[in-house]
């Protein structure tokens, strides 16, 4: 079901606080009534972008075998850019077979020693199996040792923008606390990303199971039931952190990433999934609530001709709620304030958060809908008079 008509014309409310959150994290239950047992759990729709549910989000983990997603983004880039292909071939080493093999006896592709396997078996390997000896193979081959490839997935979680993300090794398997670390904001933020980059070789985490070395081992991750229209993606567990998991589902035109951490058991892990999907997918309509290039008020302007300028958004917002939760939609301005002239029209002004009983679940950029030029020395003597006046606060 789709609300066609904008749900909010006008908005009233104006904030010059800068405190970013998209969601109230760490509440019970949410501006959707949904609750979780995870300690950290996200919920997003992929296409607008609305955020359902945030339960303490930012807070970090150690990633555990979810390590392997930024793993596969830098091989993914490299088959991309060229540099290697699906049918390159790297040697399994000692190293590679003892720590991640084998003998390791954690998630295995059972690769034998001093044998070379293809890029596009180590993928699989490593995604639908976990292997742990995929995933050092890889690395070692592309960059020489886990060591060099470690610091290309820290450098690339920096330059996607992961901030609470760093990484030890290429596996995710154990080393001293803190050393390594994600949130549940940070995988959905990588998941999109290599669901829109890399779309063909995302298809490969729905992949039910591989064979290798003559040993069949199925994806264990439990979003991929077809009635989910589940696309994997990853699972991860340490003691300190409990059971994690990355997941995503589409079907019906709408797509769901949820991130959980913290769970007690992988049999809670799998239901809790299953059922905040679920919940995503079975109540939830669409309501679109703004146009595109829709006016959404104005703000103050120092050290300009003009008081005031108007601002406005350039894509228009749809989001997804309970039917019942379409009274409870409102917005609030968020910029540093007042504004300093000269601004120009298509200026970035702030934030427009849409909220749901009070409740930020999606943030999009405003921008200045007319100019603002400098205004004279009188004028610009008046305005600072009332800057000092009214105590503007910049802390956007």
């Amino acid at each position: 079901m789709n609300i066609a008509r904008p749900l909010l014309a006008a908005f009233a409310i104006l904030s010059l606080t800068s405190h970013v959150t998209q969601a109230q994290e760490g509440a019970a239950a949410n501006a959707y009534g949904l609750q979780t047992e995870a300690p950290r759990a996200l919920l997003v729709e992929d296409r607008t972008g609305t955020v359902i549910l945030d339960k303490n989000a930012s807070e970090p983990f150690a990633p555990a075998s979810l390590a392997k997603l930024m793993t596969m983004e830098i091989v993914f880039e490299a088959l991309k850019a060229g540099e290697i292909s699906m049918s390159t071939e790297y040697a399994v080493t000692e190293h590679a077979w003892r720590t991640g093999g084998a003998p390791s006896g954690a998630a295995t592709m059972f690769a034998a020693i001093n044998s070379r396997i293809p890029v596009a078996d180590l993928i699989r390997g490593t995604i639908i199996q976990g292997a742990n000896d995929g995933a050092i193979i890889l690395a070692e081959g592309m960059f020489g040792s886990e060591e060099e490839f470690t610091e290309r997935m820290n450098a690339r979680a920096e330059e996607l923008g992961l901030d609470d993300t760093r990484y030890a090794n290429p596996t995710g398997l154990p080393t001293e606390e803190g050393e390594q670390q994600t949130t549940a904001r940070d995988l959905v933020t990588l998941t999109r990303h290599l669901r829109s980059e890399h779309p063909e070789l995302y298809k490969i985490y729905a992949e039910p199971a591989f064979e290798w070395n003559k040993i069949f081992q199925r994806n264990r991750n439990p979003v991929l039931r077809e009635e989910l229209g589940g696309e994997g993606v990853g699972t991860g567990y340490t003691e300190a952190s409990g059971y994690s998991l990355m997941g995503a589902a589409s079907k019906g035109g709408r797509t769901f990433l949820v991130a959980l951490s913290g769970l007690e058991s992988s049999a809670a892990r799998e239901a809790e999934a299953q059922r905040l999907l679920e919940f995503g997918f079975d109540r939830l309509i669409e309501a679109d609530v703004l146009e595109a290039g829709a006016k959404l008020g104005e703000v103050p302007v120092f050290n300009g001709v003009v008081e005031t300028v108007p601002v406005r958004i350039d894509q228009p917002i749809a989001i997804l709620l309970p039917e019942e939760a379409l009274e409870e939609v409102s917005a609030r301005l968020r910029f540093e304030g007042p504004v300093i002239a000269p601004v120009e029209p298509g200026d970035r002004i702030g934030l427009v958060d849409i909220q749901v009983s009070g409740e930020t679940v999606y943030s999009q950029a405003i921008f200045a809908a007319a100019p603002a030029p400098v205004g004279s020395f009188a004028e610009r003597a008046s305005g600072a008079l009332s800057e000092l006046a009214f105590g503007w606060t910049r802390s956007f």
